[in-house]
C-alpha cells in the first residue's frame, strides 16, 4: 500500500500496471468527466500562462514580446512541473477538481512533474501526437493521454475535502 493517506485502494484487488489507481469499473466516479475537465483547466492554465507572459513582456519593457515563443516555453514548463509537485495538479485542475496521480497511486514528485510535462510538450509540438492523444483521453477506461500512458499516471477527481 503507498504512504499516502489519500491513495486510492481498491479492496485488496491489484490490477498490474496500474495497481494503485482505482479500478474504472468499480470506482469510475474517480474518472467520470475527467477528460472534459481536463479540456476546462488546460484553458485555465492557457489563459494563465498568457497572462504572466504578459506581465514579463510589459515588465521588459517589451523586449519580451520578440521572445514570446521561449518566454511562454519556460513559464508554461516552470508552471507545470511546480503546480504539479506542489499539489498534483496544476491551478486550473485545482479549480476543476481533479488531480493527477501516479500508478501507485500517489500524488507526483518533482522527477514525475518534469517527466509528465516534457510528455506533455512533446505531444503538443507534433500535431499527430497531440490528436493521438486526445483520442485516447476519450477512448481509454481511464480516460489517460499518450503521457499518462507511457508514464502509468492517470487524472482522477478530488475526493471531497482534499
Amino acid at each position: 500500500m503507498p504512504d499516502d493517506p489519500h491513495s486510492f485502494h481498491d479492496n485488496g484487488q491489484t490490477h498490474a500496471p496500474y495497481w494503485g489507481l482505482p479500478d474504472p469499473v468499480t470506482q469510475a466516479e474517480f474518472y467520470q468527466d475527467v477528460t472534459l475537465k481536463r479540456l476546462l483547466a488546460w484553458v485555465i492554465d492557457v489563459v494563465m500562462i498568457v497572462a504572466i507572459c504578459l506581465l514579463i513582456s510589459l515588465l521588459t519593457l517589451g523586449i519580451g514580446f520578440f521572445l514570446w515563443g521561449l518566454i511562454y516555453l519556460a513559464v508554461g514548463f516552470v508552471y507545470r512541473v511546480t503546480t504539479l509537485t506542489r499539489a498534483s495538479a496544476t491551478l486550473g485542475m485545482r479549480l476543476i477538481a481533479i488531480e493527477l496521480r501516479t500508478h501507485r497511486g500517489e500524488h507526483f514528485d518533482r522527477q514525475t512533474a518534469v517527466l509528465h510535462t516534457l510528455a506533455y510538450l512533446v505531444a503538443m509540438s507534433t500535431f499527430v501526437l497531440q490528436i493521438f492523444s486526445i483520442v485516447m483521453m476519450f477512448t481509454t477506461p481511464r480516460g489517460q493521454g499518450l503521457g499518462d500512458m507511457v508514464l502509468g499516471t492517470a487524472a482522477v477527481n478530488r475526493a471531497a475535502g482534499h
